[in-house]
């Protein structure tokens, strides 16, 4: 019943915000009498504020086009590479006509941006995507309006949240071998999930985490979101905050969390700074700073766009992560595909690389929740984990802004950058074999010689799969093997002279040993 009202009143309101917005350009126009008036610019101000208040914000755009490379402009199309019934993942593919930047594109990193679902749209994450966009082939979870979902398209859970992340990053992986995944705030306990989850069953998991501002643990240093989930009990969010959608949307009768509910709770943490926030907005236009004004148009008009989230998943986050605190707990069970459950074991986790980021001042995933991921992923080895607390950020300057440009970003470009550097080691041994099957003829390789060369070449810190399988030739340059006090000629230099494959030498045993710990 709440929902209805809300969307009649909704309704009503609309008109009054539409003439209001008229009424204020009227004031701007230096053209009618009015405009021309002492106070015009203070009754303007006072109009266009009004219509801020009660317009409703609809989805925005990411509106990224271009992004710019050195001194090369990169143009970016915005493409859907998979459609799941809540969520759709987003490609953001850069295009150029310079073959040397071209070249450079082809061998970066492939990174999954997890956005959260937790009230806001993924374009809360706009600055975060055109930053990566730079260095990384960037995809993004786009988590859909649950009002806009039939109910046809059945109910979403917190296990399909997990699910929905293994087979997106199985999808990347069989398109690229690997990739790198970032979450943002809510999603880093699904994400550690997910590829613990993927870590038990033996499959290939992520070349690395980096995991910023959730909620691992909300027991350490708890925030005013972590105290409302903690003293009320379950039942008060069943009965206070699920309703039904109303029948003028597709997801008539879904059961959710509505959006505007979840807009009326960000607002009452901080009422104080949204208050003075508009009121400098109305400031700035009577003295006309427009770049101020604008700041603040573009600030609102994200914050103000919020989604319905399906209430199952709503209150089993609740229950899971805040309440019960079942991953820290060991007692997490998630319902996989097939009907089946499976415990979360993140200390199965072995080669992923691990980086957790903090906000000094983050208000709303407290200090040491993130970082509690090091003390579950105990299968990590030590030099593969980091740890970065940003100074002075609060919860959005970790993922946004002038700190996540020059502090945070360098920082996770670094890691991804290690952990890339890594991939042929770690997860294509087959290719290399392929490799030195082609070329270890065609260099007289014998059988020891062969191994070192494809030791070194397992070993190489700087190697990608990419390279090695489409130029069919070593990146890497091993120290000569010697041969009866004769230098044979490295692989890379005679990898143009290389014939098709061919069966190895006789003798020629694969280096199992090598490749199988990172």
């Amino acid at each position: 019943m709440l929902y209805q009202i809300y969307e009649t009143q909704r309704s009503l309101i609309e008109p009054f915000s539409d003439l209001a917005k008229v009424t204020a350009k009227m004031f701007t126009n230096p053209m009618l009498p009015v405009g021309m008036t002492p106070l015009s610019q203070r009754m303007a101000a006072g109009f266009d504020l009004v219509h801020r208040l009660g317009k409703d914000y609809e989805k925005p755009e990411f509106g990224i086009r271009t992004v710019d490379i050195g001194e090369v402009q990169i143009a970016i199309q915005e493409r859907v590479e998979m459609r799941k019934p809540f969520c759709d993942l987003l490609r953001f593919k850069r295009f150029s006509d310079d073959p040397e930047t071209l070249g450079r594109l082809k061998g970066q990193p492939v990174v999954l941006i997890v956005a959260p679902l937790s009230g806001h749209y993924a374009t809360l994450l706009r600055e975060t995507v055109r930053t990566m966009l730079k260095d990384h082939k960037v995809y993004i979870t786009e988590w859909k309006n649950a009002r806009l979902v039939p109910l046809s398209e059945g109910e979403f859970h917190l296990d399909d949240y997990v699910n929905y992340l293994q087979e997106f990053i199985r999808y990347l992986q069989g398109r690229y071998d690997n990739c790198h995944i970032i979450s943002v705030c809510q999603p880093t306990v699904p994400t550690l999930a997910a590829v613990s989850l993927m870590a038990s069953r033996g499959e290939k998991t992520p070349l690395s985490m980096t995991m910023m501002g959730g909620p691992i643990d909300a027991r350490k240093s708890p925030t005013e979101v972590n105290n409302l989930a903690v003293h009320r009990p379950f039942e008060w969010f069943e009965n206070n905050v699920i309703y039904r959608v109303p029948n003028n949307f597709p997801g008539a009768g879904r059961r959710v969390y509505p959006g505007f509910l979840q807009h009326t709770g960000f607002v009452a943490m901080n009422p104080n700074r949204h208050a003075n926030s508009h009121y400098d907005y109305f400031n700035h236009l009577i003295k006309g700073d427009n770049d101020s004004a604008e700041a603040h148009r573009q600030f609102y008009d994200e914050y103000n766009a919020v989604l319905d989230m399906d209430a199952d998943y709503y209150l089993e986050t609740i229950q899971t992560v805040f309440q019960d605190f079942k991953l820290v707990n060991g007692s997490w069970e998630v319902r996989n595909p097939q009907g089946v459950k499976e415990l979360v074991k993140p200390q199965d986790i072995r080669h992923t690389g691990l980086l957790t980021v903090e906000g000094e001042l983050d208000d709303i995933s407290g200090s040491g929740q993130t970082s509690a991921a090091h003390g579950l992923c105990t299968g990590i080895v030590t030099d593969e984990q980091r740890h970065y607390e940003v100074k002075g950020a609060g919860h959005y300057g970790i993922f946004s802004g002038s700190r996540w440009r020059n502090q945070v970003y360098p920082v996770v470009k670094k890691f991804i950058l290690e952990h890339q550097a890594g991939l042929l080691k770690a997860v294509a041994p087959k290719q290399i074999e392929m490799v030195i099957d082609a070329v270890a003829p065609a260099l007289a390789l014998d059988a020891p010689a062969a191994v070192e060369v494809e030791t070194v070449l397992i070993e190489a810190p700087a190697v990608s799969v990419v390279e090695v399988v489409e130029q069919q030739a070593v990146a890497a340059e091993p120290a000569p093997v010697q041969e009866s006090q004769e230098e044979v000629p490295a692989p890379a230099a005679a990898a143009d002279a290389a014939k098709p494959a061919a069966q190895p030498r006789p003798g020629y045993r694969r280096n199992t040993a090598v490749g199988k710990k990172r």
